[in-house]
């Protein structure tokens, strides 16, 4: 196996050290590096930087119910870590959720990615299964790099670029969507260019099966429904026409 050339952070809340353990002892097994980003507990932020991250605003005019405290926190989390890519001279930088677990061929996805010579912003390294493609190519011996029809919501593991991370932190703060819903309007952000790899080079462990920062949800209203109804056919119809305008792999 490669040795891993991007840092690597993976986002972890202080209470979770169980999943931090989980993590740092597949980072160590597989002989590559990694930092612990400390997750961000909405609550413990200041007003004033909780204005700054979140817009009640924003949310009412693009989404269809108000964002809980957990997914204030995990897009703020995010965003740090994209700041954190800024402040460094790093080209990319590897961002994990703490509940993932490591595959065979992660070191090398990753060097790959690192390596392409075409325009990206974003490269997730994590999708469903059989999502739809507009073209692949070869990207690893056995791993391929997918450009989407529509972008996946998950946000588990991707690489970033430093033009990535600059498109978001300039067009996403302060935010009124959860982060994996942000993401999938990329062409609000200059039409960003998020790429995946297909089979994924992570996935999700046990522990993501009982989320550390999610609310319960009440049952939505009618006007909420159609709000969900009415962003659902924004995003295919958004996603449809900004689509064919860029280039396949």
């Amino acid at each position: 196996m490669q040795k891993q050339t991007l840092p690597l952070v993976f986002i972890n809340l202080d209470k979770d050290s169980e999943r931090r353990t989980r993590i740092e002892g597949q980072l160590a097994h597989l002989g590559l590096p990694g930092e612990r980003l400390p997750a961000v507990w909405w609550k413990h932020l200041p007003p004033a930087e909780q204005s700054l991250l979140y817009s009640a605003e924003r949310n009412h005019s693009q989404y269809y119910q108000p964002l809980v405290d957990g997914e204030k926190g995990c897009y703020a989390s995010h965003i740090g870590a994209w700041q954190q890519l800024l402040a460094s001279d790093a080209p990319a930088l590897v961002v994990l959720e703490d509940d993932v677990r490591l595959r065979p061929q992660f070191a090398d996805v990753v060097n790959a990615i690192a390596a392409l010579q075409e325009p990206w912003d974003m490269v997730k390294l994590l999708g469903r299964d059989r999502e739809k493609t507009r073209s692949q190519r070869p990207l690893t011996g056995n791993t391929l790099l997918v450009d989407y029809a529509r972008v996946p919501s998950m946000t588990a593991g991707y690489v970033i670029s430093r033009a990535g991370a600059a498109r978001l932190l300039e067009r996403r703060q302060p935010f009124g969507r959860p982060i994996d819903v942000d993401l999938r309007f990329w062409w609000e952000c200059g039409d960003l260019r998020i790429l995946g790899v297909s089979p994924a080079a992570i996935e999700l462990d046990d522990t993501s099966l009982v989320s550390s920062i999610w609310d319960e949800r009440d049952t939505l209203t009618p006007a909420q429904r159609w709000r969900k109804f009415c962003m659902k056919m924004a995003l295919t119809l958004g996603n449809a026409w900004h689509r064919r305008r860029l280039p396949r792999l």
